[in-house]
This record gives C-alpha cells, structure tokens and sequence, in this order.
C-alpha cells in the first residue's frame, strides 16, 4: 500500500530548482556587465577617442550606481515584490547591453550612449546583486550554505567565460566586432527573465520570524563583526585581481592577451573552484572552519605575493589567492542568515555594500602605496596583506561566538 505524497485537498510543495537555475543566471549577467566593457578600453581610445580620464569616470559612474542601488533596494524591493524587481533587474541589464551594442558608433559622441548604457546594466547589476543571494537562502534546501556557495561560483565561472569568450571572438572577428559580442551577451539577461518568469519564488524572511530593520541590526554585534568580514572580503579579493594582470606582464614578460589569461582568468577559475567545492562538498565541512583555513591561506598568499623574487611563484600566489577569497563572501552571507534570520533583504543590501565598499577601496590602497614607494606593486600588495589579517581576526572571533540563531538549528 502506497502512502499519499501529500493530503487530500492539499496545495503541492512548489518546485524551486527552476528558481535556483534562474539565480544562477542571475550572477552570470552580473559577470558579464562588469567584466565586457574593460576588456574594450584600448578600443575605445583608439578607435572612439575617448581619452583614460573619461574611461575611469566609466569605472566610478558603474560603481557609484551599483553601490547606490545596494542601499536603497533594502528599503524598495520588499515593498515591491522580488519577482517584478529582479525581472526588471535583467530588463535592465539587457537594455543596457544593447545600448552598448547598438547606439554608440551611430552618434556623433559615443561616451555618451556608453554612460547611458552603463547606467541602465549597473542598475540592473546591483539589483541582481542585493536579490539572488536572499532568494537562494529562502529557497528550502538540505545545507543553505552548500547553495549559497554554489550560487556565487557562477560569478567567477560568468568572469571566467566572459573574459575568454570575449577575448577569443575579438581575436578571431576582429575588434571592429565588439558592438556585435554586446548584442550576444544580451541574450544571458533575456534568459533570465524567462527563468523567472515562470519560476516560483520563495519567502524571503521565514514565516513567523518579524522582519529586521536597521536598528534591530544595529543593535546586534554580530553584524558589525560580519560587516567587517565582507569588507575586508571584497578588499582582499579585488586589492589582488585587479592586479592579477600586471603581475602576469610586468612578471613573466608575456603579451596582454596571455597576461589576461593568465592573471585575472587564473584567479576566476581558482575563485570558482573554492566555491564549487563547497558547493558540492559543503555538508562534509564545516563552514567557520573552512572560513578560517581559508583566511590563513590568504594571509600566506599575501605574502608569499609580495615577498617572493620568483614572478612564477608569485603568479601562482595571485591565482591562489583566489581559492582563499572564494568562500568569504558567500559563507559570510550565510552566517548573517543564520544568525539575523529576519535580516531580509536590508542585511543582505548592507552586506553587499560592505563588499562592493571593499571591491574599490582595496585595489585603490594597494595602488596608492604602490606608487608612493616608486610605483613597487609588491609594496602595495605587503600592505595589502592587511585585509586578509583583519579578515583571519574576525573568522577566529566568529569560531568562538555562537552566532547561529536558535530558531535555524535542527
């Protein structure tokens, strides 16, 4: 006799791997809005006249609105509603995309439909940024941290394929091509909104637990503790891969496209395999531990980076550093979930600009002591090494705190 899967009457228990694959898009649009455009810089000064003043005032403008955007989504999206908002956050990207492909070399001055275009995918970059990880922590699953880490690898595998496809196309089609290759790249936010289109969507704050506001956060150590960690995070991993590439130069003497290869690509793929190991290995591992471990790997790969004479030695530190770095920012969104369970979006939104304040802070401190010791990268990075010190701090801090909410243990 076969027993009922569920009671007469019923509702089904909604099916919500439709909803994870569709996260998983998510994050591979947001690699390829922030990891295309760089790649056409020489380009556009040679080829649009657009001069390296006006090509980092791109860079901030692309920061600047993400960043705006983590703050203010923790205050709009619940009242909105995830679904329309992370729809209308692939809308965007994809707009923005097809400006970058379509308008440009049609007007008599490209910077300003490339700004245009930035400002529409940015929006739609810090959208998906806030939302994905909080839908993947209420989509019901064995091990949450498993996911979340899953979840962030297919940010690095998106950096990995955006740089190397992209690189490959333009090499093979010529750079006269790369309005074509932005049209192409639109088609990874369409499929996202398909995804979600049709995909369930999960409560974000479990039901019968009352929703964080910032004061509620404010007054809860734990979350300056993970503040912390999440900027020491973003400064670590970025305060090293933005400056992968040259060390792959200026070290081994190769050409830009090896060197690109060879220096951000390398750091992707270590990133992406920390957090695919996690993500497939996670319920044998514990996640503080793994955090820790991790932590003291950075600190050794910091340097070892900076101290070494061997330019292959130190490459293999810069692409190790990418293995320490790939579980800091998803498991530090999944202790904060454990931890503040009415977090909602507003913790994750902090948390985002935490890291997104880390992201660009931490390349512009390893450049500027760099450059006032005689430009001396190594200078920079044994400054550097700093973050990943703070970061290991913070980690042995959290061992020794119970920072798991009564509410999410078995």
């Amino acid at each position: 006799m076969t027993q009922s899967s569920a009671p007469a009457g019923a509702a089904a228990e909604p099916n919500y791997n439709r909803t994870m694959i569709a996260c998983f898009v998510g994050y591979i649009t947001q690699a390829v809005i922030n990891n295309y455009m760089p790649l056409l810089f020489v380009t556009f000064a040679a080829t649009l006249g657009i001069d390296m003043a006006r090509l980092s005032a791109l860079i901030t403008v692309n920061f600047v609105t993400q960043l705006v955007v983590d703050v203010l989504a923790g205050r709009f999206v619940d009242r909105i509603g995830y679904k329309p908002c992370i729809i209308a956050a692939h809308v965007s990207a994809a707009a923005g995309l097809l400006v970058l492909g379509l308008v440009p070399t049609r007007v008599s001055d490209p910077y300003w439909a490339i700004l245009v275009a930035i400002l529409l995918y940015a929006l739609g970059g810090g959208l998906i940024e806030v939302m994905v990880s909080p839908i993947v922590e209420a989509c019901p699953s064995e091990h949450k941290a498993k996911a979340m880490s899953l979840l962030h690898s297919f940010y690095c595998w998106g950096q990995l394929g955006t740089v190397v496809i992209s690189t490959l196309f333009l090499w093979a089609f010529g750079m006269g091509t790369w309005p074509v290759l932005a049209c192409l790249w639109a088609i990874v936010p369409l499929v996202g909104i398909v995804m979600f289109w049709s995909a369930p969507m999960p409560r974000v704050v479990p039901e019968g637990v009352a929703t964080m506001r910032l004061r509620d956060l404010a007054a809860k150590p734990v979350f300056y503790l993970l503040f912390v960690m999440m900027l020491c995070a973003g400064a670590a991993e970025q305060g090293m891969s933005q400056w992968a590439s040259t060390f792959a130069e200026t070290g081994l003497g190769v050409t830009k496209v090896v060197g690109d290869l060879a220096g951000p690509a390398a750091f992707a793929l270590m990133m992406g395999l920390s957090r695919t190991i996690y993500g497939m290995m996670g319920h044998k591992l514990n996640l503080r531990a793994f955090i820790a471990g991790s932590s003291m790997l950075c600190v050794a790969t910091y340097l070892t980076a900076a101290l070494t004479t061997s330019p292959v030695l130190g490459l293999v530190a810069c692409a190790l550093t990418g293995f320490s770095v790939g579980i800091m920012w998803p498991g530090t969104f999944s202790l904060g979930a454990d931890a503040m369970p009415g977090g909602g979006t507003l913790m994750f939104a902090l948390f985002a600009v935490a890291g997104d304040l880390g992201c660009a802070g931490g390349p512009a401190v390893v450049g500027f002591i760099a450059a006032a010791n005689g430009n001396n990268l190594k200078a920079g990075l044994l400054f550097g090494s700093i973050f990943a010190v703070i970061l290991l701090v913070c980690v042995l801090i959290v061992r020794r705190v119970d920072v798991v909410a009564p509410s999410s243990r078995g």
